[in-house]
């Protein structure tokens, strides 16, 4: 039973925060961050936040650098967006697998590109 309530307060601070990072105004925090992975450890003491941006590795480290300089805000803020007796501590952690998957699209479009080239000549 623990477990689904960590889920459903994982799921509700996963969608705080990302209405919280849209209110963001710090020009070097991505405009197109996504929220890959939420853990809260079980004493909802801690919540690791992976994020990711799509221009890349760079921007991900940059806007990951800013999110920790406003860690109290963003604390703040959720806890005024998810009522909870104990509102968990943020880290953020930069996670490059956005960028990864487009690399790995690439090449995956750059075979088929391939495939066709070698039916047409055929």
């Amino acid at each position: 039973m623990a477990g689904y309530k960590i889920d459903r307060i994982t799921s509700d601070i996963r969608i705080a925060m990302a209405d919280i990072l849209r209110d963001i105004k710090d020009p070097r925090v991505s405009k197109m961050l996504s929220i890959i992975k939420v853990q809260v450890t079980n004493d909802l003491s801690y919540a690791t936040f992976y994020v990711s941006a799509i221009e890349g590795k760079e921007m991900t480290d940059s806007s990951v650098k800013a999110l920790k300089g406003a860690a109290g805000y963003i604390r703040r803020e959720l806890g005024n967006k998810v009522k909870m007796r104990k509102v968990p501590e943020v880290r953020f952690v930069a996670d490059d697998s956005i960028a990864f998957s487009a690399h790995l699209s690439s090449i995956l479009n750059s075979f088929e590109g391939g495939e066709n080239a070698d039916e047409e000549n055929s």
